[in-house]
């Protein structure tokens, strides 16, 4: 393949890996304004237990599915015991949280060593695969595949189930949907559990790709808060159309002007901020 077209297919999955990511750090901060600085963390931790169950025998899959289980409920005990003691206290649930990820980096640390671990590609997805004439890795396309199906299935959730128009309506005004019946505290739990459960998961299977190590989740992050500043805090289509957009600036960036890597993913970001406050497909408070 060309440099052109392997930077296209590493960027469309990179892209896929920051949507999981960022999807339900969007949620997390559309709905509870809670600027969740633990959210690369969960995806590290996941990482690391699927490499551990993996280890101890489990499959790929099945790993991915339980270390996302574990991180889900770790996420659900920082909400209930934590972060909504601190409701409206912005500055304290950004110190409680940035601590926290520094907790589960030396626990990490501390259990896993220094020493970089890989996840094995699933066998049914290892090689290529020709695709209109051109070669591609299978497993990468898998990942596009997985994000695809995974915005399908959350645009279903939010647009066609009743706890879908309960979330939007806590987004759009958390006091109007408490006078409605709404237990927008038990929603916070929810959507809590669901944005780390996804982080988790694509922790596991963005490791094949990246391996796991110390540091994987202050790398992750900035890219999740510009995806999710880009495209909008609680929208679904401005975190896949953001992720997208970071995937091809990080990768292209970092190929062709790798000193001014970090001009290139975070100058579009001021560009879009001066024009649209709220990013692409966010809407501005009433």
């Amino acid at each position: 393949m060309s440099l052109w077209l392997v930077l296209a297919v590493n960027s469309v999955t990179l892209g896929g890996l920051l949507f999981l990511l960022s999807a339900g750090f969007s949620l997390i901060f559309g709905l509870m304004r809670i600027p969740n600085l633990t959210h690369g963390s969960f995806f590290m931790l996941g990482a690391y237990l699927a490499a551990s169950l993996i280890q101890a025998g489990l499959g790929f899959w099945t790993a991915a599915l339980l270390s996302g289980l574990l991180v889900g409920a770790f996420g659900g005990v920082i909400e209930r015991l934590l972060l909504r003691r601190l409701a409206g206290a912005e500055l304290a649930q950004v110190l409680v949280t940035l601590g926290l990820s520094f907790m589960v980096a030396d626990v990490c640390l501390k259990v896993w060593t220094g020493d970089p671990i890989r996840i094995a590609t699933p066998p049914a997805l290892t090689g290529t695969a020709r695709v209109a004439g051109l070669t591609f890795p299978i497993y990468r396309l898998a990942i596009s595949v997985i994000a695809v199906a995974f915005a399908l299935a959350l645009w279903a959730l939010l647009d066609r189930t009743r706890l879908g128009a309960m979330i939007r309506a806590g987004v759009d005004d958390p006091a109007m949907a408490r006078v409605a019946g709404i237990r927008v505290s038990r929603l916070f739990t929810i959507v809590f559990c669901l944005g780390a459960w996804l982080a988790g998961f694509a922790g596991v299977i963005g490791g094949p790709i990246l391996s796991v190590y110390p540091g994987l989740d202050q790398e992750m992050l900035p890219l999740a808060l510009v995806v999710v500043i880009l495209g909008g805090s609680g929208s679904l289509l401005g975190s896949l159309v953001g992720s997208l957009v970071v995937g091809f600036l990080y990768n292209f960036g970092q190929a062709m002007f790798p000193e001014l890597a970090y001009v290139v993913l975070f100058l579009p970001m001021l560009l879009v901020l001066v024009v649209r406050p709220h990013g692409l497909f966010g809407r501005q408070p009433v």
